[in-house]
């Protein structure tokens, strides 16, 4: 991401100062409210601090206390650029060359640097969008039925609605939901803990499950919660009781329900248990479609087992139990923030962790922590928030469920919460979505149209297509859009219909 930011540096001051005007004043009327914003929505990539027209080159990781994200900083401190498209060091020489914009992205950037139009308004004489969408939206790719809407973020008007309240198949946007339910619901900060419980009276040592699919036991745990600290402080404070030997169970009553997903065995999902490790992965993978264990909890106990021997610890092997009360906590490890959870459950379209969300999600509203009880608690976390839910069904948080439905209307409507400068709490569900080009979901798409300039949550299913998010248009306007599409025949069509789209919007400029 740090080609991109220095692709786009020079530009985006350009534009920033230009638009300044209406990113900072937004104007949004509700029903008998009308407020008056300070617009917030900052990004790092490029220059902490800059407004959301800046902020579509942000890379897809946790936020450091400087506004600049981690992964950026580390990737850019790190890189060795090339040149060309990286926009690296002149070789043979130690001055540094200028930065000059990626060639995949030169018109859109050339777009943004020119004048901007008055707050909230196109310039003079622009096209109207529907002249610009109804002909890539209409061409028969997006199959029997579809829906789009446009909204822009700065003044809240709607600019483009094609069957806005049409509820219909979301497949992965379900995700933009579950992000918002879930941070609304918990908070940002809120983490997953996995605990070791000891029963003294019993010998009895517990793995407790706390729901947090990204356990992992890999030797480099990074910032994830990890299976091999927890044995470690696990075992040193059995051996301070003098205990070499536990009888060892797993405890996985945090959740009700079955724990399988409805579309049966699959490799994008495991069961749906609040104890696994590594998202129940038998290979080396971390996102994407995998085999998964059979017994989740019971293989990340069994690796818990492994971790206990190597420190002197003998265990009997385990089998499935339940802390008591008397159960003395032993040792525990937190995932990350759930902030960060919910970027990478976005951008790299994580299922699990979508599935662990809306449990926890159910858990802080009082809903029974299953597949029911999640729907009805992200319906009603959506509620709370005055959303438009009319038409919505939750029977997952992942979006696998050919059950779940939603509208362009309540898409856009959730893209523009988390953009609340008064929702800070929301804002992963943006700055978690994929970059048009550079990560994720979108990380291959875009080679020739907005890449960069499009941060939007993918969708797929067999016959069903979707793509939501946010684009920075020509005159430097904040839009959020929504495209569904159901009963499509050619999935490759369909998504280059949904990326021109989407391109579109990013350099039309249009009213």
């Amino acid at each position: 991401m740090a080609r991109l930011a220095s692709a786009v540096r020079p530009r985006l001051a350009r534009v920033t100062a230009a638009a300044a005007p209406r990113i900072t004043r937004w104007v949004r009327k509700k029903p008998q409210v009308t407020r008056v914003r300070t617009w917030q929505y900052t990004a790092g990539a490029a220059t902490a601090g800059l407004a959301l027209a800046a902020g579509v080159v942000t890379a897809a990781g946790p936020w450091d206390s400087s506004g600049q994200r981690t992964a950026e900083r580390d990737r850019a401190a790190a890189g060795h650029p090339t040149g060309g498209a990286d926009h690296g060091r002149t070789s043979g020489t130690t001055s540094v060359a200028g930065p000059r914009p990626a060639p995949s992205a030169a018109s859109v950037l050339a777009g943004l640097g020119g004048a901007a139009p008055a707050a909230g308004n196109p310039a003079p004489g622009a096209r109207p969008l529907a002249d610009v969408l109804d002909p890539l939206l209409g061409g028969g790719a997006l199959g029997e039925r579809h829906a789009a809407t446009v909204v822009d973020l700065t003044t809240g008007q709607r600019l483009y609605g094609s069957g806005a309240g049409q509820a219909l198949i979301p497949a992965s946007t379900t995700k933009v939901a579950t992000a918002v339910a879930a941070l609304s619901a918990l908070g940002p900060d809120h983490r997953l803990t996995t605990h070791a419980a000891f029963e003294p009276d019993t010998g009895e040592l517990v793995l407790v499950g706390g729901g947090d699919p990204t356990l992992t036991a890999r030797d480099d745990a990074g910032e994830w919660a990890s299976l091999r600290t927890l044995a470690a402080r696990t075992a040193k404070k059995l051996r301070e009781r003098d205990v070499r030997e536990v009888t060892l169970s797993y405890d996985t009553t945090l959740y009700a329900g079955p724990a399988l997903h409805p579309i049966g065995v699959n490799d994008n999902i495991a069961q749906v248990t609040p104890l696994m490790a590594d998202e129940a992965r038998t290979d080396d993978s971390t996102s994407g479609p995998a085999p998964r264990a059979a017994e989740p909890a019971a293989d990340a106990t069994r690796v818990f087992a492994g971790l206990l021997k190597s420190h002197g610890i003998r265990t009997t092997a385990p089998g499935p139990s339940k802390a008591t009360s008397r159960a003395q906590t032993l040792a525990t490890v937190s995932s990350p923030p759930l902030s960060t959870l919910v970027e990478r459950m976005l951008t790299n379209s994580d299922n699990d962790i979508a599935e662990a969300l809306v449990r926890h999600t159910a858990l802080a509203t009082g809903e029974r922590p299953d597949f029911a009880g999640a729907g009805r608690a992200v319906e009603q976390q959506l509620k709370k928030l005055g959303l438009p839910v009319k038409g919505a069904v939750f029977q997952d948080g992942s979006g696998l469920s050919r059950g779940d439905r939603l509208t362009t209307g309540l898409l856009t409507a959730l893209l523009a919460e988390a953009a609340e400068p008064d929702r800070p709490e929301l804002r992963p569900a943006l700055t978690g979505l994929p970059v048009a080009g550079f990560t994720g979901t979108l990380s291959s798409r875009y080679a020739d149209g907005a890449a960069g300039i499009v941060r939007a949550k993918t969708g797929t299913l067999t016959g069903v297509n979707a793509l939501a998010g946010t684009v920075v248009d020509s005159d430097g306007r904040v839009l959020a859009f929504a495209f569904l599409a159901s009963g499509t025949v050619d999935p490759a069509a369909t998504q280059t219909a949904l990326d021109r789209a989407a391109t579109a919007l990013a350099g039309c400029g249009c009213r």
